[in-house]
């Protein structure tokens, strides 16, 4: 049996959410939790243990980077894949240098966010 690759989706959109929910759920992902931000994410992470984190750039109480940089101190090894709208390009490299594994931009793509996905869980 496959096991199914466990993500934690980070957007501060509830519309967002839902539609990297609904292309994943589809490709066979299994839907770990969902924070609106920063802070949130970083508590998810301690307590549901993803495989892979989809990350919002952009937030309020805790941005994307920072909420990178805690998870990476909690866990080392995360695989944390930023979101990005068009324009966003500096911050993505400054994630990257951070231990962000890749990154997916807005508005998604269904065949790309998933083949992203794949490659970073490593499936």
């Amino acid at each position: 049996m496959v096991k199914l690759v466990r993500v934690l989706i980070v957007d501060d959109t509830a519309f967002m959410r839902k539609l990297l929910k609904n292309i994943l759920f589809s490709a066979g992902f299994d839907i770990a939790g969902e924070a609106e931000n920063g802070k949130q994410a970083v508590e998810l992470y301690k307590q549901l243990k993803p495989d892979v984190v989809t990350m919002d750039i952009v937030m309020p109480e805790m941005n994307g980077i920072d909420a990178l940089k805690e998870i990476k101190k909690i866990d080392p090894n995360a695989k944390v894949v930023m979101c990005t709208a068009v324009g966003q390009e500096q911050m993505v490299k400054t994630a990257i240098k951070l231990g962000a594994r890749g990154y997916i931009v807005k508005p998604f793509q269904a065949a790309k966010v998933v083949e992203e996905l794949k490659k970073v869980a490593g499936t």
